[in-house]
């Protein structure tokens, strides 16, 4: 579990997961078991253990089902490990996995953008795309 606080989303069930930019991501003092890269290409100097998902900024993931496997595997992982999910920037892409995360923790599908802006960041979830992705992306979980 989780330690320090800076960033990390504590969901309805108890589960801890850290999100991250991935500057942030390299400059912490407690580093993640598990992480979920959410990049266009495929991560430089990756953790031990971890997913990626190809996912352009400002995007949706190229393929839902990769991207709904690797989250449900984060999930799962959360109960006892250290997970983090990180993009470019920390804010969008990010925001968009903690709220289909805040779904699987049981926060219904119409308020989950709004918890993760609540207790992530104010500006995550940044676009209408991402917005439907996750209406879509429900259905898979």
């Amino acid at each position: 579990m989780w330690t320090c606080q800076a960033s990390v989303v504590e969901f309805p069930d108890g589960r801890r997961v850290r999100g991250a930019s991935r500057r942030d991501s390299r400059q912490t003092a407690e580093h993640a078991d598990f992480a979920v890269y959410l990049l266009g290409s495929a991560p430089r100097h990756p953790l031990p253990e971890y997913r990626w998902v190809k996912w352009r900024d400002f995007g949706v993931p190229a393929s839902s089902a990769d991207a709904v496997d690797a989250l449900r595997e984060a999930f799962e992982r959360s109960l006892g490990e250290r997970v983090e999910i990180v993009c470019r920037g920390g804010v969008g892409r990010t925001g968009t996995a903690l709220a289909l995360l805040a779904m699987m923790a049981g926060i219904g599908g119409a308020d989950a953008v709004d918890w993760v802006r609540a207790n992530y960041h104010p500006r995550a979830v940044e676009t209408t795309g991402q917005q439907r992705w996750l209406r879509e992306a429900a259905a898979l979980i």
